[in-house]
């Protein structure tokens, strides 16, 4: 009976660490969010009346004989990131979310998003809107028919909706008597008024040839060639997402926030390169290089932007011509301009599919920029190690600090977005970024989650580490194990050539899974050499292309606990060759390489969770941080910053992660103890 007393106290310790301090879900705080259920409705802060502007807006609608209006978040190249000016669903709602759909009825006003933002939507808007937790357009065609009587005209401006949102509706209001109806002319514009920011009038510049991959002109005889290998032989390529001119030309500008892109069009045919931008925002070098070559096969003809539907226009009505576009990028407005047998479509065009592999000096670069990037985000974590626990760093400070740490850093122009920096429960929400209103100081008692990125020359990057400075619950120890496990099983992976990143995205959800735990974002995105910082069409959705050698993206999952913690460890890796034992496919299989060179939390691993294979994995990745980081830190002569990495990157030993078998051990040993004594 010792024998037995011994075995159920290891099992009853055992039991006792893994259910204490593992709390129920619960909701955020009502105080901080809208209740529009009581007399009179309370409104935080934080929420911005509405009920001038929708008074307006329902005027012009009543005069565009109207009685529903959609409102998107996109501008009129489908940029997920937008500038000012054109954010008119954040202007008329409230909600600053970067993804949703306002649809305005004479009644009433839906916000429609996803989960990532429903608790910052009630954060942000008044009772004149209803949530609706959807983001698809199906939710929405399904409310409107609910809402608007039939024989009603529903309007939207064609120049903001993308191919398939009109197609969906399309299908969704068939038979249902209520008409789609194109209106060129934006109310939102016009309620906004001179409230509006102006258009943007900075520079135009060309990127310095030692951070190109290669010239222009060897780009766009690249996109010929695959224009005349192409079996339809199209005889043109028509281009509107804001990255592929950029890219196209190696031409940058700062018409979006964090974003080194500039509002442009491309019409490439076999005889004319014509780029549609503001003539005047070009710099005398870039206007040099594009036109050095004219008259020529490679001379760009630079035309006003605002002429891009007219010339497409024409170009279409021209006999024997068909034109290449990629739907995903291409607006409803453009794409009614070319008749449907004039039309070669597919998602992506080539220069977005050409873009998301990146050539070896690409690569270079890019993994050169995580170096630095590393750097700056080891020195922010050390400060806060120091300076937390004097209770003087709040959401914002940390924010601006780290953004500062990386504009310090060389060749680097500022943050690739708006940094997350969120304490407690505010990094619940994924997309949390802090504000005057919402700042929490930071605590040595609570969990922090940093979601940051630099723009540098030679690359765009993006990090994400989450660190508790105190006494970590078991439960969140746990979670942030289990988001560890599930980072490190997807970026070990090998996988055949090919594979599209959807088939593969469970692997970075199983561990979480497999206790009952998830999230709800994507789990990795694309990345660009000094572009954006959501890179498509590279990624684990369903609508991403499949893997190739070459390409960069994100691998990110997390775990959010409403109203108290929110983790996410998220990192940039290479598709890279895998070296298998035996190679008999005609193209090698692959893998990742992670190039993002930032320890995990030691506070917040459980390594008894880990397995052999992903303490082995850890064990690696952490020698490449020292290698490539740390002579770094030492020649910049930062001691204590390459004293916390030596003590952050020591291997973990193998004996920890024995713990959790001899729990199982335990326990059936303890089984057929009872069995014996019965």
């Amino acid at each position: 009976m010792v024998h037995f007393y011994c075995i159920l106290g290891v099992w009853i310790f055992l039991l006792h660490s893994h259910v204490t301090g593992y709390p129920k879900r619960k909701m955020s705080g009502s105080e901080d969010i809208r209740n529009c259920t009581v007399t009179p409705p309370h409104l935080p802060p934080t929420v911005t009346n509405t009920s001038e502007r929708l008074s307006a807006l329902r005027q012009l609608m009543r005069t565009h004989n109207i009685s529903v209006y959609i409102i998107p978040s996109t501008d009129a190249h489908m940029s997920e990131y937008i500038a000012e000016r054109d954010k008119r669903l954040s202007w008329m709602t409230g909600f600053t979310g970067s993804s949703g759909t306002g649809v305005v009825t004479l009644q009433k006003a839906a916000l429609f998003t996803d989960s990532r933002y429903w608790i910052q939507a009630e954060r942000q808007m008044d009772c004149n809107w209803e949530l609706q937790k959807s983001i698809w357009t199906t939710p929405v065609s399904e409310w409107i028919l609910k809402e608007v009587p039939a024989g009603e005209k529903i309007g939207l401006d064609p120049y903001l909706t993308s191919i398939d949102k009109w197609q969906s509706y399309n299908q969704a209001l068939l038979n249902s008597n209520r008409i789609l109806t194109p209106i060129e002319v934006n109310l939102v514009d016009q309620v906004w008024g001179t409230q509006r920011p102006p258009p943007p009038t900075s520079e135009i510049y060309q990127l310095p040839d030692n951070f190109t991959g290669s010239t222009w002109q060897e780009k766009v005889s690249g996109i010929l060639k695959q224009m005349e290998s192409h079996s339809r032989k199209p005889t043109a390529v028509l281009l509107s997402g804001l990255e592929e001119t950029a890219w196209l030309f190696n031409l940058r500008g700062d018409d979006i926030p964090h974003t080194p892109v500039f509002y442009a069009y491309t019409l490439l045919t076999k005889g004319n390169i014509s780029l549609f931008v503001n003539r005047q925002r070009l710099s005398e070098k870039a206007l040099q290089s594009l036109t050095a070559q004219c008259p020529g096969s490679l001379c760009v003809q630079v035309e006003s932007y605002e002429a891009i539907s007219d010339r497409v226009t024409s170009y279409a009505q021209q006999d024997s011509v068909c034109i290449w576009i990629g739907t995903q990028y291409t607006t409803l407005g453009l794409y009614q301009k070319i008749p449907q047998e004039k039309l070669l479509e597919e998602d992506y065009s080539p220069v977005m599919i050409t873009k998301a592999v990146k050539n070896s000096k690409e690569q270079e670069m890019l993994q050169a920029a995580h170096v630095r990037d590393a750097v700056a985000v080891i020195r922010y974590l050390v400060w806060l190690e120091r300076n937390v626990p004097t209770g003087s760093v709040d959401e914002v400070s940390g924010a601006h600090y780290v953004d500062q740490l990386r504009r310090e850093e060389q060749f680097c122009q500022g943050p690739s977005f708006e940094t997350i920096s969120a304490s407690g429960p505010n990094a619940a929400l994924a997309h949390y970024s802090p504000s005057n209103t919402t700042s929490r100081t930071l605590s040595v008692n609570e969990m922090y989650l940093v979601d940051s990125g630099g723009q540098y020359l030679d690359g765009t990057t993006d990090i994400t580490r989450t660190v508790h400075w105190g006494e970590p619950t078991p439960f969140q120890k746990e979670a942030y194990t289990q988001v560890l496990m599930g980072n490190i099983d997807l970026s070990r992976l090998i996988f055949p050539s090919e594979t599209s990143g959807r088939m593969v995205e469970a692997f970075a959800r199983r561990a979480l899974w497999e206790v009952g735990l998830n999230y709800g974002h994507g789990t990795g995105h694309g990345i660009g050499n000094f572009l954006s910082v959501h890179e498509w069409p590279v990624g684990f959705q369903t609508n991403n292309i499949p893997m190739e050698k070459g390409m960069f993206t994100s691998i990110e999952p997390g775990y959010y606990q409403d109203g108290e913690f929110g983790i996410r460890l998220e990192d940039v890796v290479l598709v890279v060759e895998a070296e298998t034992k035996y190679q008999v496919s005609e193209t090698p299989y692959l893998t990742f390489k992670v190039i993002s060179l930032v320890p995990y939390d030691r506070n917040l691993i459980d390594v008894k969770l880990l397995s052999k294979e992903q303490i082995e994995y850890l064990n690696s990745y952490y020698e490449t941080i020292r290698k490539h980081v740390g002579p770094e830190l030492e020649r910049r002569q930062l001691h204590e910053e390459y004293n916390w990495l030596q003590e952050n990157t020591k291997p973990f030993s193998h004996a920890l992660g024995m713990v959790a078998s001899l729990g199982t051990l335990a326990a059936s040993t303890l089984a057929s103890t009872l069995l014996t004594d019965m």
